[in-house]
């Protein structure tokens, strides 16, 4: 049986099981993408809000010439701690149920990319799933259409397009700027009158400065209430428009999977969803279940991200290996 399972390799994952090995725990991470999915999902160009130190993990420096590092930094970084420390990861498998047995202990069953499934038995289950598979989407008609995205990787594919952004946050506001780079025509939706503070001090002004240059074509307190094949319906303050339109991004971000928490009988908040933790030791209303990194987001996932969530696993390696010495 082991000690220790946690399920998802992120940053925050890997966080915890570096905390647990400190402890002389070794768990086993399970992880149904590859290594660190979350910061794979990124956009191919993307640099860290974080400086270096403030997303290392496991006591292990990440050495890089840049102030902010790039996606590909992060993910031959988070790489590098797992081959240093020896992480058990398990790549490419997917949870599919976790169930309680009545000795206390759980029974973690996946399965593999070509179905053939596993069984494990643990004294304690760590979530540490992401939510890049989640998406908050709109709601509307022609969401599914084949040319709306909820994530954006990289600008080539839209050159020379009509593409309209719903979301004017970092990963929006990043969006813009890169296909405006490449020649798209980009126009940006935004249900606010104004950019939020969470948008990076260094991009806000060269947005701010594109919009007002007519490079980037703004509408402010609008919604997109329609997706059309070759247009949008936008409505800003009671009027209607409908713009001509090739690709839709709605970047409005994501929204952690607890489903397994809720099969193994953690509350959880009915208006947030948000599950009831110790935020001491991060354990759940379950013995023995704990949760690190953004699934203890309370309302919006970014409220929890590497810099402060790569701190869970400590707490939780403390109180684990206290109860077997």
């Amino acid at each position: 049986m082991e000690t220790v399972i946690i399920i998802g390799a992120g940053p925050c994952g890997l966080s915890a099981a570096a905390a647990l090995q400190d402890k002389g725990i070794e768990p086993l991470v399970i992880e149904k993408g590859c290594l660190v999915q979350s910061v794979y999902e990124y956009p191919t160009n993307l640099r860290f809000h974080s400086t270096p130190d403030l997303l290392e993990i496991g006591n292990i420096p990440f050495i890089t010439p840049n102030e902010r590092p790039t996606r590909i930094e992060g993910l031959e970084y988070y790489a590098t701690v797992v081959r240093r420390k020896g992480i058990r990861v398990r790549v490419y498998e997917e949870v599919t149920s976790v169930h309680r047995n009545e000795n206390g202990s759980f029974m973690v069953l996946t399965k593999d990319r070509f179905d053939i499934q596993y069984s494990y038995k643990a004294a304690n289950v760590i979530m540490a799933t992401g939510y890049f598979d989640w998406p908050n989407h709109l709601g509307i008609p022609g969401e599914g259409l084949p040319k709306v995205a909820h994530s954006f990787r990289e600008a080539h594919p839209y050159v020379g397009r009509k593409v309209a952004i719903v979301g004017a946050r970092n990963s929006g506001i990043d969006a813009a700027l890169e296909l405006m780079r490449v020649g798209a025509d980009v126009t940006v939706i935004y249900r606010g009158e104004e950019l939020a503070d969470v948008v990076k001090s260094w991009v806000k002004p060269v947005f701010e400065s594109a919009v007002s240059k007519g490079k980037i074509k703004m509408y402010w307190k609008s919604t997109v209430e329609e997706i059309k094949p070759y247009s949008i319906i936008v409505n800003k303050e009671g009027f209607k428009q409908e713009l001509d339109n090739d690709d839709v991004l709605v970047l409005t971000g994501f929204r952690p999977d607890r489903s397994f928490l809720a099969e193994i009988g953690v509350l959880t908040e009915e208006e947030t969803g948000a599950p009831h933790f110790d935020e001491d030791t991060m354990e759940t209303n379950v013995p023995g279940v704990f949760i690190a990194g953004v699934v203890a987001a309370v309302s919006r996932a970014n409220e929890i991200f590497i810099e402060n969530g790569r701190f869970h696993g400590v707490r939780i390696a403390e109180v684990i290996a206290a109860r077997i010495s």
